[in-house]
């Protein structure tokens, strides 16, 4: 399965949990379980909480990054649930994707009122 053929996949589950969940208003743990819960009854590989650790100078530093899910081993999602979102979660991605040398983030909103109008695809090389 292609990165996009996944990325279809996780935005159809986002619509459902938050869908499911009554929109926005939870917490952010509580959409990224459902997440996971969704894509796994779809057959799905979901990592879940993902230690990425940083190199510095040819050292890895004792304090890792913590990726909130990555499905299929090729698609990283980040989940959010704000009403104020930050280009900042894109940047974050972004790292993310370089460091674990893959091609598609998605940042998906659940503060949105409408989910759709919250998820942000994030490339790194990927052919469109």
């Amino acid at each position: 399965m292609t990165e996009n053929e996944i990325s279809k996949h996780i935005v159809e589950a986002a619509i459902e949990v938050h869908r499911t969940l009554g929109g926005p208003g939870l917490l952010e743990g509580v959409y990224e379980e459902a997440m996971a819960w969704e894509l796994t009854h779809h057959g799905l590989l979901v990592e879940r909480q993902l230690l990425v650790p940083v190199i510095y100078k040819d050292q890895t530093l004792a304090t890792p990054l913590r990726l909130d899910m990555l499905v299929e081993k090729k698609v990283i999602v980040e989940n959010k649930a704000t009403t104020a979102y930050n280009s900042i979660f894109e940047a974050q991605a972004r790292t993310y994707l370089r460091l674990l040398n893959l091609k598609l983030a998605l940042v998906i909103n659940f503060g949105e009122k409408y989910v759709r109008n919250g998820i942000h695809r994030v490339v790194n090389g990927l052919e469109e």
